[in-house]
């Protein structure tokens, strides 16, 4: 009888024990960080791969010669005023995946009044080019992330070149017949861009180098020594 007094006991203890605990169980006291900010984990860059590209330009440019001469006689004569002009040229190329890039480019270029004394008298010149160089580039990144698969701002800096096919005319109050030569080009360009995707935009600057710019028809003849355009351009490039 005792023991079964004593099981009762401790049954109904249990009882009253568990139910203490189910109306104010244990609480644990976990640190609570109210001000925790979680890491910033920027996206995964797969890297940049290499790509074919198409490209176009479109520019605005000032030109100026070194001196105007007589290719026969040897008279040197001053360039006493620049001219200007435009451009449009069209282009292929590859993209490495390293930043360095290669293109072939054609333009044709326009200049106009640019202005020589010879013998007392203002003579302007006409320039109608077309210019192709093969050039290399080289990009790099503007932003934290430096140049990226994920795109954005960028910079470059660039050398070209190849060759000027050159048609000119000098007016001194009417303009003479067109002459052609062939001569040397190149090129160094700088400028910056934003890359979309399959589209990369830049705006830069090329200082193109013509050697010689002459005109064999003319009666006198004349050339034009170490020809600088400073060009301002705006170029699309397509990747597929």
């Amino acid at each position: 009888m005792k023991k079964l007094v004593a099981c009762a006991v401790l049954g109904a203890a249990a009882l009253v024990s568990t139910a203490a605990m189910a109306a104010d169980p244990v609480s644990f006291d976990y640190p609570v960080y109210k001000d925790y900010v979680p890491p910033y984990v920027p996206p995964v860059d797969e890297g940049l791969k290499g790509s074919f590209y198409l490209r176009g330009s479109v520019a605005g440019n000032y030109a100026w010669s070194r001196q105007a001469r007589h290719p026969d006689a040897g008279d040197v004569f001053s360039i006493t005023e620049g001219g200007w002009g435009y451009s449009a040229g069209i282009g292929a190329g590859y993209e490495t995946g390293t930043g360095f890039r290669f293109d072939t480019t054609v333009d044709y270029l326009a200049n106009n009044d640019m202005t020589a004394d010879i013998g007392g008298a203002d003579h302007t010149l006409e320039l109608r080019s077309t210019i192709v160089l093969a050039n290399a580039y080289y990009d790099f990144g503007l932003g934290d992330m430096g140049l990226s698969a994920a795109g954005g701002a960028f910079g470059y800096v660039g050398a070209g070149a190849g060759v000027a096919f050159n048609d000119s005319r000098v007016s001194d109050g009417s303009f003479g017949p067109w002459g052609s030569n062939t001569s040397f080009a190149a090129a160094g360009m700088t400028g910056v861009g934003y890359d979309f995707g399959s589209i990369v935009a830049d705006l830069g600057y090329r200082a193109l180098y013509i050697a010689s710019i002459e005109n064999d028809n003319e009666t006198p003849r004349y050339a034009l020594d170490d020809t600088l355009v400073h060009e301002l351009r705006a170029t699309l490039r397509y990747r597929f």
